[in-house]
């Protein structure tokens, strides 16, 4: 079977003459899963770390098989990586465009002198897409701390509490729980603050009648869960209480239409069509999910301008929202994975309306 660095390598057409560069640390990571700083120098035939002291120990534990090179005074990561690729007979230099600056650029180019650079152009991320038995393992336990940690939060939300507690009881359960860290910053959004998709926890007090939003998610073996409830404290409007039947019909009409092959636009397209028949046009603005792996926000997405085909190993978030300002907003949302008969949510949360 390909090592994931092969199909990189392939993916990317580096042939015999010719070397790359990866500076991102979740590419770091899914080429050689070492998790410290440093870069990785590749090619056909060689695969080193290049680092400095404080984590030579740590890339020999993380990636047995990997050469570990170590930085001194006056040597730099770029220069250890240019005898490197001298000794293999490099002269192109594929690097990551989208990751490293232009001041470092104008560094790389003094430090590895005679090659040629040239973009990497995503193919770490594109081999990335497709996740294999081992990384969906630790999607679907992120995930299953995710909703452990929601389940044991449930019965602790009283009137009174503010959003950065209940943020706090959240993230220390799920480390509780097992999980190595948080896959980003909880969102939590009360009553009016539900209009915010991407509210931030405030001292702001839940109160009966409030939706309360809850977007979160654990990191487990390096890989991220994603999951989005909203919950009632106590009888929500009636137009709130529309409003998360909308979301929720929209959420689940377009997980059931998840299969390989569908193109991903037409699946945001559905959602964004039930919504605006509900006549809440043009308060759906984010688009309709991504995919989850290392980092929380990769591709492909369900997006208005993604006509990416979604295949099987393909993780995706669906999490359709309606957002009303000076009202309150309700979004639901799961981490799925695209199997050969359709899909799989990682999330188990129960989607009927919970009221508190």
């Amino acid at each position: 079977m390909m090592s994931r660095l092969e199909k990189m390598l392939s993916l990317a057409g580096v042939g015999a003459n010719e070397g790359v560069l990866i500076h991102k640390p979740s590419n770091m990571f899914y080429l050689s899963g070492y998790t410290g700083e440093g870069l990785l120098a590749v090619g056909q035939g060689f695969q080193a770390i290049v680092t400095d002291f404080r984590y030579t120990e740590q890339a020999e534990r993380q990636a047995p098989g990997w050469q570990v090179l170590m930085v001194e005074k006056g040597v730099s990561h770029a220069m250890l990586a240019a005898k490197l690729f001298a000794e293999h007979g490099v002269k192109c230099v594929r690097y990551e465009d989208d990751e490293v600056t232009v001041r470092s650029f104008e560094r790389l180019k003094k430090d590895i002198p005679g090659v040629e650079f040239a973009p990497l152009n995503g193919a770490p991320e594109k081999a990335r897409r497709i996740k294999d038995a081992q990384e969906l393992k630790c999607i679907e336990e992120a995930c299953d701390i995710s909703c452990r940690a929601f389940e044991k939060l449930l019965p602790q939300i009283k009137p009174g509490m503010t959003e950065k507690q209940l943020q706090l009881i959240l993230d220390y359960t799920m480390l509780e729980l097992g999980g190595d860290r948080l896959a980003f910053n909880t969102i939590v959004a009360s009553g009016v603050n539900g209009s915010l998709p991407h509210a931030i926890p405030s001292d702001k007090k839940v109160e009966m009648g409030d939706m309360i939003t809850f977007d979160f998610g654990a990191k487990k073996g390096g890989y991220c869960a994603d999951m989005t409830r909203t919950v009632a404290l106590g009888q929500p409007s009636a137009e709130m209480k529309k409003i998360y039947d909308v979301v929720k019909y929209a959420q689940e009409t377009c997980e059931e239409a998840l299969a390989p092959g569908k193109v991903c636009k037409d699946i945001d397209s559905m959602a964004r069509k039930i919504i605006d028949d509900a006549g809440y046009a043009g308060r759906f603005g984010h688009g309709l999910g991504h995919s989850v792996g290392i980092d929380i926000h990769e591709e492909p997405r369900l997006s208005q301008l993604c006509e990416d085909l979604l295949e099987v190993g393909t993780t995706i978030t669906v999490e359709p929202g309606i957002y009303v300002p000076g009202l309150g907003g309700v979004r639901i949302e799961d981490t799925c994975v695209i199997t050969e008969s359709g899909w799989h949510s990682f999330v188990y949360a129960q989607k009927e309306l919970l009221i508190l």
